[in-house]
């Protein structure tokens, strides 16, 4: 019987804000940039109570809530408490698989520091994270990690959330099918066609049935409604790309993107420095008035040394895009692809 920990760090890059500005403690703070086609990146949970949630638009969010304090999001900063708080992980066990800067899946079916049981280790996780880090986090704990996602949420924020191998039907039946990974609106519609409203109405249909209705995904409904889910918590999952993006306020000209573009390079290098291995290719991102995206990349002879470099390669792609002078343009995004280790002794150091 594996042991999953799942790790959500509470309001984190709002938290983060807060923490480093005792002027904002207790406030409603909202972490985007203002404007009309921003959207909330995060919001403290006294912005929460309002009603603010995270992918919003900026704008209803500030209908929402008149008071908020508005951040623009400093991801570097996110980036390097997120590395402290894989630091804490590491002590305890070496399988984390990382879902982004505020979650993760542990692995402590054997953990390092020999705490007798997985809640013991997350109740210590999350006191070393309060402590040391002056953040919370939430945590669940179960035998598999759907499980594991959904009882990290049960007690948010500051909460801890146990099922146990035998507590598995009475605490999943009773769900909406909702809650199961995978199943969105759209499904969620399709099943209650079928009088599906709860897991326990999935579980009475069969594998057949819901094999025929589904295809493939079918069988992994089969399997949640029953509480399994055999994938592993994969550690070690290399970064494929690195890059920061943002949408105007106003269609622009392509000429008139170059200041958003340095913006965004000095943000992706910032983000960069805190990898330990060398990008070869630099990606330009354009999402046009249409909505149309494009994206224009290069890969250079030696890799960029300096956010300069950088910066020059991404403004000289624009020099790819094609598309005439009276196009306008709604988002520009810069980006780094195309990994090395810094390990390799052919390739040179790169931030010598």
């Amino acid at each position: 019987m594996r042991k999953i920990v799942h790790i959500d760090m509470d309001a984190f890059y709002a938290s983060v804000e807060q923490r480093d500005d005792p002027k904002l403690r207790s406030k409603p703070v909202i972490v985007a940039w203002r404007g009309n086609r921003s959207v909330v990146c995060a919001a403290s949970y006294e912005a929460r109570k309002f009603g603010v949630r995270s992918a919003m638009s900026a704008v209803r969010a500030e209908r929402l809530c008149p008071n908020a304090v508005f951040l623009p999001p400093d991801f570097p900063r996110y980036r390097v408490v997120s590395w402290q708080v894989r630091d804490i992980f590491r002590r305890h066990t070496d399988v984390i698989e990382p879902l982004s800067l505020d979650e993760a899946y542990l692995d402590v079916t054997e953990n390092k520091t020999g705490l007798p049981t997985a809640t013991q280790v997350a109740r210590t996780i999350r006191e070393q994270i309060r402590t040391e880090l002056q953040l919370t986090a939430s945590a669940g704990v179960a035998p598999n990690k759907f499980l594991a996602k959904i009882a990290s949420d049960w007690r948010k924020p500051n909460g801890l959330f146990v099922i146990q191998p035998e507590e598995v039907d009475a605490f999943l039946l009773p769900l909406p099918v909702g809650r199961l990974p995978g199943v969105g609106k759209v499904t969620e519609e399709k099943l209650k066609g079928f009088d599906v409203h709860t897991i326990a109405d999935l579980r009475r249909l069969s594998l057949p049935v819901l094999e025929s209705r589904f295809g493939r995904y079918g069988i992994r409904l089969y399997e949640l409604a029953r509480g399994v889910d055999e994938s592993k918590v994969v550690p070690d999952r290399p970064t494929q790309s690195i890059s920061a993006e943002d949408t105007f306020e106003y269609d622009v000209p392509l000429a008139e993107t170059e200041p958003m573009i340095r913006r965004l390079a000095e943000l992706t290098w910032a983000a960069l420095r805190n990898e330990r291995r060398i990008a070869r290719t630099v990606v330009l991102k354009l999402k046009t008035a249409e909505f149309k995206i494009l994206t224009r990349s290069h890969t250079p002879s030696s890799p960029p040394s300096s956010c300069e470099e950088l910066t020059a390669i991404a403004l000289s792609l624009r020099e790819r895009v094609a598309l005439g002078p009276q196009q306008r343009f709604r988002l520009v995004g810069v980006g780094v692809s195309n990994f090395l280790d810094t390990e390799d002794p052919a390739q040179p150091a790169l931030f010598g």
